[in-house]
């Protein structure tokens, strides 16, 4: 590979890898479109044959871990997850937080690794909620975010050293249909944190009650 001076001279090698038909997608676009204006070389890749390499590879949203040998393409990549790790690991952080009842949920950058989510912390930040914000509300905030540590990152005259994690890590599981479960006798206020994170298309709340199962959707007027 080259040396970290050559790899970090415009224009840079830039590869935004989404592995899936995920909402984080329009944002993955843009920030390609920023990289290009800026004058770095860009790519949106949907796999692993379609990245850039002997440059820098941001796996945004992304569901699987990449083997060691993709990471091997290029000088660094880099991994944006909605918790303050190593507390928080694993799957839809965001989701579990907002169901917690959290307005303030943190975000980090960090170096991939092999073993999921746990390479060093590059950045650190958080993202305000007021308690309101439907799931595409949460994920337009969370987008942004992304975007604003990614371009961060790109900024520097150097490349950003990480520090290691510390601490005792914690981990959520792979959400189901399950998660979107109302359960008749609690109140709307009581259930509303997971009325949020619900896909009104794609993941519906939902409940059951007389030996029947009803879909519920959640809209702003």
């Amino acid at each position: 590979m080259m040396e970290p001076r050559q790899w970090w001279t415009r224009p840079r090698r830039v590869t935004v890898l989404v592995d899936n038909p995920s909402w984080v997608l329009p944002f993955a676009e843009r920030f390609v479109a920023m990289c290009l204006e800026g004058g770095d070389e860009a790519r949106l890749a949907r796999s692993y044959d379609e990245m850039l390499d002997e440059g820098a590879a941001f796996l945004i949203g992304c569901t699987r871990i990449t083997p060691r040998d993709v990471l091997a393409r290029n000088h660094r990549n880099l991994v944006v997850h909605a918790s303050d790790l190593p507390r928080g690991r694993g799957h839809s952080p965001l989701a579990w937080q907002i169901e917690e009842g959290r307005s303030t949920i943190p975000i980090c950058l960090f170096d991939a690794a092999p073993e999921l989510d746990t390479g060093p912390v590059i950045y650190r930040d958080t993202i305000e909620l007021s308690g309101h914000e439907l799931i595409h509300e949460l994920h337009t905030a969370l987008g942004h975010k992304t975007i604003e540590l990614c371009r961060r990152f790109l900024a520097e005259t150097t490349p950003p050293a990480g520090e290691p994690q510390h601490g005792e890590p914690t981990y959520y599981p792979r959400r189901s249909n399950d998660n979107n479960r109302l359960d008749p006798d609690r109140t709307i206020v009581e259930q509303f944190d997971k009325l949020r994170v619900c896909d009104n298309d794609r993941f519906p709340a939902h409940f059951e009650l007389r030996g029947h199962r009803y879909r519920v959707r959640v809209e702003k007027e």
